[in-house]
């Protein structure tokens, strides 16, 4: 009892002394101080300030949909019941927080018009002084896990209504739990976009419009039945569900609240648009339309789409899942019919913020808008939003909603007028879309280039992996030796970087049964969210050992944990082509030149061992330029305080060849094939067969990947012939497309062309023309016709004579009688 005591009494002391001194966290978060840390570090090292926590805070939860009116509780700081607690979000927006009857502090996520990592501060005197610092993460309500929102019963329902034979009551659903709250009020909110776009003038507008019902029970469900919109609050035709406690006024901004996803409007339309949606529709897609042709042409800088399926799923760097278009989760494809998956381009243009989408069909081939509705299409607005977010047509979801799906609505769901979408919205096919080149590390340690090399190098300490001087990129790893008595290597941490990026770290977790994620040096949770937008860098983390982090050049890496051994794959874009050095080469395409020394040296015999040894050492990293974390006494007295590649550790270059270790029945049963080496590595130096299926499977993998991303002839889109159809919307070297004539036409030109090895379609154009025999028939009618009016116009001529000469004998007569 009395040294529990007195361990209580030095810390105390500590604290006053670290006071006394200035060695306090309030508004020093981030710091390494004199006598203690405010640095993220300090928890593991065990050099917090004694105030560390109460002003450097964790908040739980840390995320919600950047609607706002997520009620967060700040961890382990202390308040009063008194206190008055203001939260500021980004410097500039200011929510009002509470004290629960436990004492802690809680806050209100305000309406975001971004996504990722958004400051905060805390204050507890009404706002006078913000002393607590802390981070809230935004999220796009369509990445927003569904537990974390209000969701529409039949959703395709509510966005419908009023269309012919849709009607009757709509239903939503919410948690209970997320407002709390014993009655609540059920409000629409609306978005639109005001302005002249691309100018200082275009802004968001995000706005209440009514109550659907007021002093509802919090039971988790509202059913209702729509009515027209009245007060002009029908021309709003975007807009999301919001429910809050009923003690707040009407429309109060930032109050704890649950939120439906943005949709279509529908129910809410006018009168006009239930009597005759069709014909409604119509003027809203022809007046899109005019307004389209006044807008600059974005498609110019959009990427192209990948050829195939494949390519699609493997270009990581570039391309993500879009979540409207699944594979993965059955592939519906609300949208895109006729396809069974899509992914949209990571980042946005560079000018206009607007994105790429690219849809495939079941097997594998890119649909394209003109052979279905269902096919890829272009953005105006990234559907993800891009920085710097806040104004159109940056605005996450929303922009991507006012320029690109309302329209679709307009043209194509609520009447069958496609042609003028796709007139604006083509899809773009794959003619320039250029395959990234990949390399790999995986097993204890052994490495395949970007030129396709391969080696093992089993050094000790932190090398480059791959840095690239032009593009700003560098790509760091960590070995770590495999146990105490084996001299062998394996990758423990991978750190990366592009330009002024936050920096990224994936290594393995304690235990080595699960992958980490630091974000600059302090740990991602990814309990509430599998994907991060972050400054300069995307992170994507469905499964704790399953990581992949995307720059803004196209630059990926992909780590996957397999048997307590992590493999890294890079994935560099064309424009990376002959900027490349590190242990994973020379990227151009030339194996000759692929392993370079710091130095500029090249390798000269690259199946020698020592040698390759000795370049791998050359790419130790230097100290002040290391972006790894050292958050343990281990990592510190390893790595940072000790040359960063140790000379001492000497690893076995080969491995043993002894019939009678009991190992080798193993080698056989699981090593085979083209990558069996660094299988038999692995398991007769690392001892582990474990680690050699795993390195079996990596070099699988990625043999698969390469295989998966190799380029493809495409040929372009090819229309059928006017008069005529076609059989064939696959346009890849040796896919072949066959024509037909309408009744009474005939095939001029050859009935099917073949996509060639030049990108060329075999034969020349074909048409359709009019049949013989209906020519004939059509000069014949026209020689009928003729001959016909050459009778009518002579018996016209001759009743007109006749007359004129009756005529003339009755005017004789006259004359004889006077």
């Amino acid at each position: 009892m009395m040294g529990r005591f007195t361990v209580i009494l030095l810390i105390l002391l500590l604290s006053c002394i670290c006071r006394t001194l200035g060695q306090t966290c309030e508004r020093n978060c981030g710091k390494k101080l004199d006598l203690c840390s405010c640095h993220t570090t300090c928890t593991s090292l065990r050099n917090c300030c004694a105030d560390y926590k109460e002003f450097c805070v964790d908040i739980f939860p840390y995320s919600g949909s950047y609607f706002g009116g997520a009620d967060f509780i700040i961890l382990d700081a202390s308040f009063s019941m008194t206190s008055q607690i203001v939260c500021r979000f980004n410097d500039n927006t200011n929510t009002v927080g509470y004290v629960d009857v436990n004492g802690a502090g809680h806050c209100i996520s305000p309406l975001l018009y971004e996504t990722g990592w958004i400051p905060l501060q805390i204050s507890s005197d009404n706002g006078t002084t913000f002393t607590r610092t802390g981070a809230w993460l935004s999220v796009h309500t369509g990445k927003l896990d569904s537990k974390f929102k209000a969701i529409l019963d039949n959703s395709t329902k509510w966005q419908y209504y009023g269309t012919p034979n849709v009607g009757g009551t709509l239903k939503m659903t919410w948690n209970t739990s997320l407002v709390r709250a014993e009655r609540v009020n059920i409000e629409l909110w609306g978005y639109r976009e005001t302005g002249e776009p691309y100018s200082e003038y275009w802004q968001g507008e995000w706005q209440y419009l009514y109550s659907l019902a007021k002093d509802q029970p919090n039971n988790g469900s509202f059913s209702f039945l729509p009515k027209p919109a009245e007060n002009g609050f029908s021309s709003w035709e975007l807009g999301s569900v919001r429910v809050s406690p009923s003690n707040h006024p009407d429309g109060m901004w930032n109050v704890e609240a649950v939120w439906t996803e943005d949709h279509a409007l529908a129910w809410h339309l006018e009168e006009s648009f239930r009597k005759n949606s069709a014909g409604w529709a119509l003027e809203k897609c022809l007046a899109w339309d005019k307004l389209e042709n006044q807008l600059p042409n974005f498609l110019s800088e959009i990427i192209d789409c990948p050829c195939t399926l494949a390519q699609a799923r493997a270009d990581t760097g570039r391309f993500h899942t879009d979540y409207g278009c699944d594979i993965e989760k059955g592939s519906v494809c609300t949208y895109h019919p006729g396809s069974v998956h899509c992914v949209r381009a990571i980042q946005a243009s560079p000018k206009y913020g607007a994105g790429q989408q690219c849809c495939y069909d079941s097997t594998g081939a890119q649909v394209l808008t003109a052979d279905s509705i269902g096919g890829s299409t272009p953005d105006r607005a990234h559907d993800w939003g891009s920085p710097p977010y806040k104004k159109p047509p940056r605005v996450p979801g929303l922009s991507h909603w006012v320029y690109d799906v309302l329209s679709f609505y307009y043209c194509c769901l609520w009447s069958d007028n496609c042609n003028y979408y796709f007139k604006h919205r083509p899809s773009s096919d794959c003619r320039h879309y250029k395959s990234p080149e990949s390399a790999v590390v995986f097993g204890d340690p052994h490495f395949i280039t970007f030129d396709g090399v391969s080696y093992s190098f089993n050094g000790k300490g932190e090398y480059t992996l791959v840095t690239s001087v032009e593009k700003q990129l560098t790509v760091q790893g960590r070995t770590e030796p495999v146990n105490g008595t084996i001299k062998a290597t394996k990758l423990s941490s991978v750190a990366m970087r592009e330009a002024s990026s936050d920096i990224i770290e994936v290594r393995l977790i304690s235990g080595h049964n699960g992958l980490e994620v630091l974000h600059n040096q302090k740990s991602l949770s990814f309990t509430e969210q599998t994907w991060m937008d972050l400054q300069g860098a995307f992170v994507f983390s469905p499964t704790s050992t399953n990581v992949t982090v995307m720059f803004p050049s196209g630059a990926g890496a992909e780590v996957r944990l397999r048997e307590g051994t992590m493999t890294t794959t890079v994935l560099l874009p064309e424009e990376f082509k002959n900027s490349t050095l590190g242990l994973l080469g020379k990227m151009n395409g030339n194996v000759e030149d692929d392993l370079v020394l710091s130095n500029g040296q090249l390798v000269q015999n690259s199946s020698n061992p020592e040698e390759l040894f000795d370049f791998g050492a050359s790419w130790a990293v230097a100290n002040e330029s290391a972006l790894f974390t050292y958050d343990s006494d281990y990592l510190l007295d390893t790595y940072y305080h000790a040359p960063r590649h140790d000379p001492s550790f000497i690893p076995v270059f080969f491995a043993p060849e002894s019939p009678d270790d009991p190992l080798t029945n193993q080698v056989a049963k699981i090593c085979s094939g083209e990558g069996s080496p660094f299988c038999r590595y692995d398991i007769l130096v690392g001892r582990s067969p474990g680690m050699g299926n795993a390195t079996r499977v990596s070099f699988q993998s990625h043999v698969s990947l390469v295989e998966d991303l190799k380029p493809v002839v495409s040929c372009g889109w090819l229309p059928p012939p006017n008069n005529g159809t076609k059989e064939g919307t696959t346009y890849l070297q040796g896919a072949v497309v066959r024509f037909s004539c309408n009744d009474r036409y005939t095939l001029k030109g050859p009935a099917q062309r073949t996509c060639q090895a030049n990108g060329q379609w075999s034969g020349e154009e074909t048409t359709c023309v009019a049949s013989s025999n209906v020519t004939g028939i059509v000069v014949g009618s026209v020689i009928g016709a003729v001959t016909l009016a050459v009778i009518i116009t002579a018996i016209v001529l001759y009743s007109r004579k006749g007359k004129r000469k009756d005529e003339h004998s009755t005017g004789m007569e006259t004359n004889e009688t006077f």
